[in-house]
């Protein structure tokens, strides 16, 4: 089973742009980024099963960078009924 096929295996990936995610992933290394938004109470689902997936990715070979705070944090997590506003830094 390839590195792709695990993951959509897993329910990780469902929809992606680009035909050529797979050859990537099963690829050679690549660069990939994981942000998360440091303004939540505590980490939850949605922050473990991201990082477990860098995980994955970093133990197929891949280099990762690993994100918190920043601009992440002035942005805050999505909301699919609203736009989101900046926060300010206080």
């Amino acid at each position: 089973m390839t590195l792709f096929e695990e993951l959509q295996w897993r329910g990780l990936i469902k929809d992606t742009a680009g035909e050529d995610l797979a050859d990537k992933l099963n690829g050679g290394p690549i660069t990939f980024y994981w942000g998360t938004d440091p303004t939540a109470d505590s980490l939850h689902l949605g922050h473990y099963s991201s990082l477990v997936t860098a995980k994955r990715l970093a133990k197929a070979g891949h280099h990762s960078i690993l994100l918190c705070g920043g601009a992440t944090g002035l942005i805050g997590d999505p909301r699919p009924t609203a736009e989101r506003e900046i926060i300010s830094k206080e």
